[in-house]
């Protein structure tokens, strides 16, 4: 029978050998692709004011991600790490990053209104519009400043970054390590070690995953964990960089 306190602890003492290995967390508006970043690897973000309250001190881990899981995709971490930051000009492309459409719903929603109609509809502005039946440009206006805000929270999370270079495939470690930690890591089933502030805005998600784990995350949280991925993430951390 897993341990789960145990297990968070152990999770977060990792996470604390990971951050003296990259020499601290970044913040990902502070972020450029011009930075030394691994071609692969997972990412955890942090939220501020979101502490850990059952397995030690500090914050706790809010979004765990990785990227291109599937065999032959050529994606990069920090190509993905992008998509959730946006543009160098503070708009951004929710399409392109369910974890800024999740924070924006949630942003919106707290701040009493309902996000644009046009929010996570179709693949792009032009489909969403014909979906809508209004003009693109209205579409990208509408959505322009609720992207603006997006930009702002998501780019103050501090986060931190660990290289895995496998290759894309059901074998990754990558996968294996996200789906476990997010697993570990989520209030959906039984409450978490280090449940949300009671002022978290993922309460305004229009997600039930998302509320009732605690993450801004959608897969993965109702699924049960398999302790021994910080058996692997731990050599991954300590061997950062090999295949």
């Amino acid at each position: 029978m897993a341990d789960r306190l145990a297990d968070t602890r152990r999770f977060y003492e990792l996470l604390a050998r990971l951050e003296h290995r990259v020499g601290g967390p970044r913040r990902l508006a502070e972020c450029t692709g011009r930075m030394d970043w691994p071609q692969r690897g997972l990412y955890f973000f942090y939220e501020a004011g979101e502490k850990r309250s059952g397995s030690g001190e500090g914050l706790r881990v809010v979004r765990v991600g990785t990227h291109g899981l599937k065999a032959g995709s050529r994606s990069t971490l920090w190509g993905r790490l992008s998509q959730h930051r946006g543009t160098s000009r503070g708009t951004g492309n929710h399409r392109g990053s369910i974890f800024r459409l999740l924070v924006g719903i949630a942003l919106a929603r707290q701040s009493g209104i309902d996000p644009p109609s046009s929010w996570g509809v179709g693949a792009d502005p032009g489909k969403a519009a014909t979906r809508l039946g209004v003009d693109r440009a209205r579409v990208k206006s509408v959505e322009a400043d609720l992207e603006t805000q997006v930009s702002r929270y998501i780019g103050d999370m501090p986060f931190l970054w660990l290289d895995v270079g496998d290759e894309p495939g059901p074998a990754s470690q990558r996968g294996l390590v996200e789906r476990n930690a997010i697993a570990l890591l989520s209030g959906y089933g039984e409450r978490a070690p280090d449940p949300p502030s009671t002022g978290w805005i993922g309460y305004s998600s229009d997600r039930e995953r998302v509320r009732r784990s605690g993450l801004w995350n959608n897969n993965h949280v109702d699924e049960a964990y398999d302790s021994s991925f910080l058996d692997v993430f731990a050599r991954r951390i300590d061997g950062a960089g090999t295949a």
